[in-house]
């Protein structure tokens, strides 16, 4: 059943070890069913219930399901896996646009700010017990949260979205408690969910943003929790519309106990208005990160959200990390005091690239999706095909399935570096890969999901 593969272990901690090894090391394959727990607990010497308490460990781990009488198998995506693993190598001579990376050259310098806030550090040392926030950073990002509408709340300073996210996440929810995600949606959630012991559950996007039916759909079903990408959504470019936020809301105010977290992607690299959702239920999170529009490597992003949450979250965090450096919240506050990033600026050259790209493609019969910020969404009948032709063309581009859960197949393009003399021969790469009239037509991203 297992091939060459032998489970091994004595105790339930050693049992599921051994399992999960073996599926980060690749001996055991996703869908790949294990032994019976009566039958394991025989060849390995030792009491059923031992096994059972291995398989539990492993399923709250998010690397094996188990479905009824067909027993239980490694997940299609297990959490030790990643989906960053699933990638194209990109040979030299190849046009990588698929990494979702900002375009070097918008990001501002950081030196001079990190010099600035050295010295400030070095006049008045952070030491254990201080303050974990810094009070400009939260004073600025308070104000742009105020004229965005966000409702007032307490203010965290996490190591990313991603880090936000997760202490949210585990701050309310059991593991076994459904988590409702966009679908296309970001990889790195859908990662994270099935490895906090949570379980996935799918939501449609279209252009405007998650489909109100199918958020009702999940919330009557059970979901304990709502993920929302509020503008810039990764991989589709959907950005949550002043309708579509009204028909949120509606849908929210009958589930009231809801954990809402929504995640403003697209901060300071988007000129669309913000129409957040937050204060609809009575637990929620609001995170903007800094990575897009100053540098993934600041590792830093603020977070606000109920009083009840925001508490549990900085209670955790004090008995991890601490806090993050406040050399690098002062380095960020004075990127913003300083106008360092002209949002407006970024915004429209990412829309231009984004929009010549949209244009081209569609002059070639290829509808895609790409309503903000810098990736494009193509949806495609072979994506494996897709991208080896795109490949074989001199052009690297991200496999859908690092973004599916049970939406079919596409592929995503990040433009943030494309030239003018790019867009022309990539949209008939494109067309060659995946012919014409492939794909929903604009708006029309329900359909395909």
């Amino acid at each position: 059943m297992l091939g060459e593969y032998r489970i091994t272990g004595r105790g339930a901690a050693e049992i599921s070890a051994s399992v999960e090894r073996a599926v980060g090391s690749g001996e055991l394959e996703p869908g790949q069913p294990l032994p019976p727990m009566r039958e394991l607990a025989e060849r390995l010497g030792v009491n059923p219930n031992t096994v059972a308490a291995a398989y539990r460990t492993l399923r709250e781990r998010g690397v094996i399901e188990t479905a009824g009488r067909r027993g239980s198998r490694v997940r299609a995506k297990p959490a030790t896996t990643g989906r960053e693993f699933i990638r194209v190598e990109v040979p030299e001579g190849v046009r990588d646009v698929s990494a979702g990376n900002p375009d070097p050259g918008l990001l501002p310098a950081l030196g001079p700010v990190f010099a600035a806030a050295a010295e400030q550090g070095d006049r008045e040392p952070v030491l254990y017990g201080d303050d974990p926030v810094e009070p400009d950073l939260v004073r600025r990002a308070r104000a742009e949260l105020d004229a965005d509408g966000v409702p007032d709340g307490p203010v965290a300073v996490t190591s990313g979205s991603l880090d936000a996210m997760e202490r949210v996440l585990t701050t309310h929810l059991r593991p076994g408690d459904a988590v409702a995600v966009e679908d296309p949606g970001w990889g790195s959630l859908l990662d994270l969910v099935p490895a906090l012991g949570l379980r996935t559950v799918a939501v449609g996007v279209d252009d405007e943003g998650p489909l109100p039916d199918d958020v009702r759909r999940v919330l009557e079903g059970g979901a304990r929790a709502l993920v929302v990408t509020d503008r810039a959504q990764n991989p589709t470019g959907a950005a949550v519309s002043a309708t579509r936020a009204c028909a949120l809301r509606s849908v929210l105010r009958d589930h009231p106990r809801t954990l809402l977290i929504e995640d403003d992607h697209g901060h300071r690299i988007v000129d669309l208005p913000l129409h957040p959702l937050a204060g609809t239920t009575h637990s929620w999170a609001f995170v903007r990160s800094a990575a897009k529009a100053c540098g993934p490597d600041l590792r830093l992003a603020v977070l606000t959200g109920d009083a009840v949450t925001l508490d549990r979250v900085r209670g955790r965090q004090r008995l991890g990390p601490g806090w993050v450096s406040r050399i690098t919240q002062r380095a960020v506050a004075r990127l913003w005091a300083d106008g360092a990033v002209d949002a407006h600026a970024v915004a429209a050259e990412y829309g231009r690239r984004r929009d010549r790209l949209l244009g081209a493609l569609a002059e070639r019969g290829v509808a895609a999706h790409g309503r903000s910020g810098m990736n494009v969404w193509i949806p495609v009948p072979d994506e494996t095909g897709a991208v080896a032709r795109l490949l074989h063309a001199g052009w690297a581009v991200a496999p859908g399935a690092r973004f599916r859960v049970s939406a079919p197949p596409g592929i995503r393009i990040t433009v943030s570096t494309l030239t003018e003399g790019d867009i022309g021969p990539l949209a008939d790469a494109v067309a060659a890969a995946v012919g014409p009239g492939v794909g929903a037509g604009p708006g029309q991203l329900r359909n395909y999901v």
